[in-house]
């Protein structure tokens, strides 16, 4: 299974957010902070105020914040609400064309681990991927880190 990239950048617009409770922040900050596209977290801003996720501010100085605690911004709905669909195969899609899908014993071991899978991101809040108070998010890992440690 993989993600969108839709809610990639929703998550790591949150954790920017979560960083800097202190401020309004602006997308074009955020872009620039992780290097991705401003018009794509433009869309992605739009959705999460839409949502509820996120307060923006327009005008000169505007920009955007957190609209709960950390804490109260549960992983698991966040996925659900910004992620399409899950139709991790063809047969677990309403229009289901498969052949098998009568017989078939794949799609419950699938739509169980799709339950397991939301289920445990159901157990995490945006609050633990925050840093401690006081220390700054890090953007990228030190220059000392070992890449194979990101690919393991």
């Amino acid at each position: 299974m993989r993600l969108t990239t839709m809610t990639d950048y929703a998550l790591r617009l949150l954790i920017y957010l979560g960083s800097h409770p202190e401020r309004l922040c602006t997308t074009a900050e955020i872009a620039q902070a992780y290097e991705i596209s401003e018009a794509h977290l433009t869309k992605i801003t739009h959705q999460l105020g839409l949502g509820g996720w996120i307060t923006t501010v327009r005008g000169k100085g505007g920009g955007m914040r957190l609209a709960h605690d950390p804490s109260a911004i549960n992983l698991g709905a966040l996925v659900r609400a910004v992620e399409p669909d899950f139709m991790l195969v063809e047969c677990l899609g309403e229009d289901s064309d498969c052949r098998l899908t009568q017989r078939c014993r794949l799609t419950r071991i699938f739509k169980e681990a799709l339950a397991a899978f939301l289920g445990e991101l159901d157990q995490h809040t945006l609050a633990e991927l925050l840093p401690p108070p006081g220390r700054k998010l890090p953007l990228r890992p030190p220059p000392d880190f070992p890449i194979r440690a990101l690919k393991a």
